[in-house]
């Protein structure tokens, strides 16, 4: 039995670095280049790994040296890699994010491989997911991907979490299989049109819990935090930040959401989980890159520590 199985996308991050944002028809001469391994699946599941999981992935890679290049990354992480299908014609997805001087990031993706996983290849991947303590999945894959996944392992008993991004309208039918929705700020208000400020995120969290029948909802918010409803518990809490010198913030969501996956898989309680979340994804802003940015479990149960005392 694994604790985590992710079922997400692959995607090689080509990241530049700007002082600003094109203006639309502009050319912008970039401060630096560098080139990560990352998507969103691929980040939460060596999250996952580096806090301790046993973990696996489901998902698509191309016959080429990127996919070669992210077998070679998870292999060394401890990830499963069993049901990783290559694709013989689509290459491996691509992102390119744009970072600028306070950490701050835009992304654009072009999913190739990713695209074309199917509900037929998830369910030939059935034996991981309903045999895994958590699913995390993201919004990244063809939604017949994702329906499919979840209900195989929400209907096993599986804790089920969903990651929605890249935010847009999604269908419904995931919410009957979805036990903890993980938006961010922006993610949450697009959700539910409602304002994510201060004073707003516990409407926010309420009514996406209510509009899902979620048994949970952690709305992350960066800089200032996370806020936990936890309507199983019947209860609500806010999360404090951790103050770290931030370089890049690609991929701390991811390493908050598998972070989070890892705790909870271990048994810990939701808040204790977000906790551990939140450590885990202020340490990866700390780092440039993606996957390569998330912590191991020692060093982020070190600045929990250093907060506690």
């Amino acid at each position: 039995m694994n604790d985590v199985c992710v079922l997400g996308s692959f995607m090689k991050d080509l990241v530049a670095s700007a002082e600003r944002r094109p203006l639309p028809g502009e050319t912008l001469h970039g401060t630096g280049f560098a080139e990560f391994l990352g998507g969103k699946g691929v980040n939460q599941a060596i999250a996952a790994a580096r806090m301790g999981a046993r973990t696996a992935i489901v998902g698509t890679i191309g016959e080429d040296r990127y996919g070669e290049e992210f077998l070679e990354l998870l292999s060394s992480n401890g990830v499963d890699t069993s049901w990783v299908v290559r694709h013989p014609s689509l290459g491996t997805g691509v992102g390119l994010p744009l970072v600028l001087p306070d950490g701050g990031n835009s992304i654009i993706i072009v999913s190739r491989a990713n695209a074309a996983i199917t509900a037929a290849d998830v369910e030939a991947a059935s034996d991981v997911l309903v045999s895994s303590k958590v699913l995390s999945v993201q919004l990244e894959l063809p939604v017949e991907a994702s329906h499919a996944a979840l209900r195989l392992a929400s209907t096993a008993g599986v804790t089920t979490i969903l990651t929605p991004a890249p935010v847009g309208p999604v269908d419904q039918s995931l919410a009957a299989y979805v036990d903890i929705l993980v938006p961010n700020e922006v993610e949450a208000a697009a959700l539910t049109g409602l304002d994510c400020d201060d004073s707003g995120v516990p409407m926010v969290a309420r009514k996406l819990a209510e509009d899902w029948d979620l048994r949970a909802c952690v709305v992350t918010l960066g800089s200032r935090g996370a806020f936990v409803l936890d309507r199983s518990a019947g209860f609500e809490e806010r999360v404090d930040p951790f103050e770290v010198a931030t370089v890049d913030t690609v991929g701390a969501g991811d390493a908050f959401c598998g972070s989070l996956a890892a705790s909870l898989a271990d048994g810990a309680g939701l808040v204790d989980a977000v906790r551990l979340a939140n450590a885990a994804g202020a340490l990866s802003t700390t780092v440039n890159g993606a996957a390569d940015s998330a912590p191991a479990r020692a060093a982020a149960l070190a600045l929990l520590d250093s907060i506690a005392s």
